[in-house]
């Protein structure tokens, strides 16, 4: 395996015209692609051709990331290599989830209200995945299976606009898979991105409110929420 380092090296490499950087890249980065096409269950096609999608979405996820967007490689790559699967099966509505994983979104379901009855709030994704021990990401692919508990549709208290609404032009808001493309990236976020997001859309705090809590003036809070947002819209786009 690669460390951050060498895939940001090899990277550079690859967008100058190396394709054996790029080769290096995609053969490295085949179990977050085998992983990613196992989320899916389509009679129509077949395991190696959604292989050759998620490699054509990871190779267009090394071909645009940029070193400076702040976040993991791998966190970029998983809604670009989704992307290539979601845009090909799209028409045939053929997106299915496996029995095992509707059977771990029962079971998260009744933990998380338990949880709610003891604690008086909801779990985060990082209790649930070590309840669970799986991956955050995968946290939000198992709820979306069934029915998630918070909205990104929720809206906030100062403009009365939701997250879907302040990334609508890049998605489709009746597409589901984009939703859970969405919640992979909020889980991949660093902690304090995350915490704002999930504070200002998903707990409706205003953004002094969030500032207060941060300890951050109100003005930091609104540049950092229309980076995030910025770099969200791009990574689903």
């Amino acid at each position: 395996m690669l460390t951050p380092e060498e895939i940001h090296e090899k990277i550079v490499k690859a967008q100058s015209g190396d394709e054996a950087a790029k080769t290096e890249l995609v053969e490295s980065n085949m179990p977050l692609i085998k992983s990613i096409v196992r989320r899916y269950k389509n009679k129509q096609i077949e395991y190696e051709d959604l292989i050759q999608l998620g490699t054509l979405g990871l190779v267009k996820a090394v071909n645009n990331f940029d070193t400076n967007y702040g976040v993991r490689f791998s966190t970029y790559a998983v809604p670009m290599i989704a992307g290539e699967i979601k845009r090909f099966i799209r028409d045939d509505g053929a997106i299915k989830v496996s029995r095992s994983v509707k059977a771990q979104a029962l079971e998260m379901n009744k933990y998380i209200e338990n949880f709610r009855n003891e604690n008086s709030r909801s779990p985060t994704i990082e209790e649930l995945a070590e309840k669970f021990g799986v991956e955050a990401a995968e946290v939000t692919f198992i709820m979306e299976s069934s029915r998630y508990p918070v909205s990104i549709n929720a809206e906030t208290d100062e403009d009365n606009l939701s997250l879907a609404d302040k990334i609508a032009d890049t998605r489709d808001e009746n597409d589901e898979l984009d939703k859970m493309l969405l919640k992979d990236i909020i889980a991949n976020m660093d902690e304090r991105d995350r915490k704002i997001i999930i504070l200002r859309y998903f707990r409706d705090k205003t953004q002094s409110e969030v500032a207060e809590e941060l300890g951050v003036s109100q003005v930091q809070v609104s540049r950092l929420e229309s980076k995030i947002l910025a770099r969200m819209k791009e990574m689903l786009s």
